[in-house]
């Protein structure tokens, strides 16, 4: 008779930013986000002889890839198994997200003398459709996931705080520019308030200190709590159809001499100053408060975007923004703008409002999405 296999399945929530982009990255200023209801799932499988029939360590796939991958493990790394180099690196560069976050959780298993197991790891995505990337933070929820479902799978009982923190790690070794803010929205799920940490310093804790040190240790800078749902307003989303990279955008803003200056400071402010009141907005129910900083929030990314010339508002963009505040909601870019996806307030008794934006988004190229909040994070 064959032994039955073990199997541990978790999902993450996608997520959109509501305020705050940019300003995030920089360690302590506040976001705000907002999980939503497509999730990544990622499925962890024993096998009855080990991954790969005892040829590789732990074998990956996905829906969005074109087969599995066979990975080993070798000095506290994932090397691929019997790929040549051009195919090796696309697989790896395909799968940075999950393959960081298993390398992230071995380190903490062998710094608690605890086995590396082998693993059949399966990644399935509804944040892409027909191949389509709508901007919801896929690497994001993969990388949560995978954290969530291989910790589990090998026997540690993680609280939603360390597992954020590992996810941080992994994401933080393939980029430390990244805010992480899409992390904590598909850890802790529904509208979140988030703060990150500076990504440098978490780093060298874990090479200091070791992962399972970092976890333990103070991190300046960093925060989440859970906000409550707008008061009488409903969330619409539209995807502009140009998938965008939120990674080249940030380094984009990186590179250019605006950083440091008077009028990167005054970005800065006025959008920590948006957060702020859109926040006290959120936790005292004030809808038309709330309404006034989003518009406040897309005139400094417009701003922004003005002085240093990122791209962040593209024609469809503000199509989407300015259709929106012509039925009398608020609308921004969600994120990094260059395309992806915007998002939009309204008056949640408005039905016919609300139809007509939508028709009126179709005849200019923008797709409303049907997503609404995910209420829950990722699973222990």
């Amino acid at each position: 008779m064959t032994a039955s296999r073990r199997t541990v399945v978790r999902h993450a929530p996608g997520k959109l930013f509501v305020a705050g982009e940019y300003a995030v990255v920089e360690p302590g200023n506040p976001a705000i986000l907002v999980a939503v209801d497509r999730h990544v799932t990622v499925t962890v499988t024993d096998t009855a002889d080990g991954a790969g029939g005892g040829a590789a360590d732990v074998v990956i796939s996905s829906d969005l890839g074109r087969r599995s991958v066979e990975w080993r493990r070798h000095e506290g790394r994932l090397v691929l198994h019997g790929e040549s180099d051009g195919d090796g690196r696309q697989a790896r560069a395909a799968l940075a997200h999950v393959v960081s976050a298993i390398e992230t959780v071995d380190r903490l298993l062998a710094e608690r003398g605890l086995p590396l197991r082998p693993l059949d790891v399966s990644v399935s995505s509804r944040l892409h459709e027909d191949g389509r990337k709508f901007g919801l933070g896929s690497s994001g929820a993969v990388t949560v996931a995978t954290v969530s479902a291989v910790a589990a799978f090998c026997g540690l009982r993680l609280p939603r705080e360390d597992r954020f923190r590992l996810a941080l790690l992994a994401t933080a070794e393939i980029d430390p520019k990244g805010s992480g803010g899409d992390l904590a929205a598909s850890t802790w799920g529904g509208w979140i308030e988030y703060r990150a940490p500076d990504r440098t310093h978490v780093l060298d804790l874990a090479r200091r200190l070791g992962v399972d040190g970092a976890l333990r240790a103070p991190w300046p800078g960093h925060a989440v709590r859970r906000l409550p749902p707008p008061d009488g307003l409903s969330l619409e989303v539209g995807w502009t159809g140009s998938p965008a990279s939120t990674a080249s955008m940030v380094s984009a803003l990186h590179r250019r001499t605006w950083r440091g200056t008077a009028s990167h400071q005054k970005f800065v402010e006025t959008t920590t100053d948006c957060v702020r009141s859109a926040v006290a907005a959120l936790d005292s129910g004030d809808g038309p408060g709330l309404l006034h900083q989003i518009r406040r929030a897309r005139q400094e990314l417009a701003r922004l975007d003005d002085e240093v010339g990122l791209g962040i508002f593209t024609p469809g963009l503000t199509a989407l923004c300015d259709t929106a505040e012509a039925v009398g909601g608020a609308a921004k870019p969600s994120g990094a703008g260059g395309g992806d996806c915007g998002i939009a307030l309204l008056d949640a008794g408005a039905a016919r409002d609300i139809t007509h934006l939508r028709q009126r988004w179709e005849r200019a190229g923008v797709l409303p999405l049907s997503v609404r909040p995910a209420l829950e994070g990722t699973e222990e």
